[in-house]
């Protein structure tokens, strides 16, 4: 459902989120260590989301990625989305098709829309900080 960019960049942006709690700046390299994607393209998607807003980059020696502690809770998955694959995921068809609307449906039209509208609503109800915490306490995984 997600581009592999959208992936990459939601996992990211949970490890900086974990990582910033513990007042660690981390690397582009230790980012993509992490998520296990190419450096190249972790940087293209690290830079798409400090345009965005979504995490910090600073620059020097002691430098790296980061996300402000107090802005990780208002940071929702949306954000993300939308920084990496933009809006289309809550308008495209899902069986990929170019036309495809009301007027014009495909075989699955009507039964995506709910989809589509379920996860527009979890996107958005759900931050950076609720993710963080979870895999902090265990309760979920970023990687096995």
């Amino acid at each position: 459902m997600f581009s592999k960019a959208c992936e990459y960049g939601i996992k990211a942006s949970i490890f900086i989120a974990l990582s910033s709690y513990k007042g660690v700046r981390v690397s582009l390299k230790g980012i993509a260590k992490e998520i296990n994607s190419p450096e190249a393209f972790t940087a293209k998607i690290l830079q798409d989301l400090v345009r965005h807003d979504v995490i910090n980059s600073i620059k020097g020696a002691h430098g790296g990625f980061e996300i402000e502690k107090t802005l990780i809770s208002s940071i929702k998955l949306s954000h993300i989305v939308n920084a990496i694959d933009g809006d289309s995921i809550y308008s495209g068809c899902g069986l990929g098709l170019d036309t495809c609307d009301e007027d014009h449906p495909c075989p699955v039209h009507h039964k995506f829309k709910s989809v589509r509208e379920e996860l527009k609503f979890m996107l958005e109800n759900t931050n950076l900080e609720e993710l963080a915490l979870n895999i902090k306490s265990g309760a979920s995984f970023l990687k096995m």
